[in-house]
Order: structure tokens, then C-alpha cells, then sequence
């Protein structure tokens, strides 16, 4: 199981931006689709966005779609999340996970980060 951490949450202002990063521990992370997923209080966890090995194919929660932005360094075997426009609404635990088929990433995820906060006030 690969090992997974994240690093980038904070707290930032409605309309700020800040750039989440996991690094996975693995020499194989490029053979990984990767995924971002977040829980603010009280709710159930939520698919953000993923993308596929390669990083051609990218895919993103409705909520996030034209403010989020995932991409890939399979060199330093990183996945970063850059988030704009953030809203209060945006305020979660952001968690990284790794996973085998871009299609079903959303329902199986084979491994998890601790996960770093993010706050957005208002």
C-alpha cells in the first residue's frame, strides 16, 4: 500500500487560492490514477477530482469544475490540487488517494493520505 502525504491546506480568504500537493512514496505512483476527495464537518466525504496515470484524462466534482485545476509530476511522484476562487463552501479536510481505473476512482480507492485542512472565511 502506498503512502500518501499531503501538504498546502490553510487559511485563506473567500476568492484565494491556495495549491495542494501529495507525495506518494511508491516507485510505481506513475502506474496510479490519483484522486482528490474532501470532508467538511458533519458531511460525508466527497469526490473532488482525479486524474488518469498519464495525465491525460482529468475529472472533476461539479461543485470544483472551472475553479479546481489537478495535475500530475510522475517524475517526483507528486499530484497537486490548485484551487482559485475558493468559497466558504470550499472549507473541508482535503484528503489524496490512489486508486487503480480513472472510471471507478470515485467508488475504490486503494489507499489514503491524512488529509490537510482547508478554511476559507468569508
Amino acid at each position: 500500500q502506498v503512502q500518501l502525504v499531503e501538504s498546502g491546506g490553510g487559511l485563506v480568504q473567500a476568492g484565494g487560492s491556495l495549491r495542494l500537493s501529495c507525495v506518494a512514496s511508491e516507485r510505481t505512483f506513475s502506474t496510479d490514477v490519483m484522486a482528490w476527495f474532501r470532508q467538511a464537518p458533519g458531511k460525508a466525504r466527497e469526490f473532488v477530482a482525479a486524474i488518469s496515470q498519464s495525465g491525460g484524462i482529468t475529472s472533476y466534482a461539479n461543485s470544483v469544475k472551472g475553479r479546481y485545476t489537478i495535475s500530475r509530476d510522475n517524475a517526483k511522484n507528486t499530484v497537486h490540487l490548485q484551487m482559485n476562487s475558493l468559497k466558504p463552501q470550499d472549507t473541508a479536510i482535503y484528503y489524496c488517494a490512489a486508486g487503480s481505473n480513472i472510471a471507478t476512482i470515485k467508488y475504490n480507492q486503494d489507499s489514503w493520505g491524512q488529509g490537510t485542512q482547508v478554511t476559507v472565511s468569508s
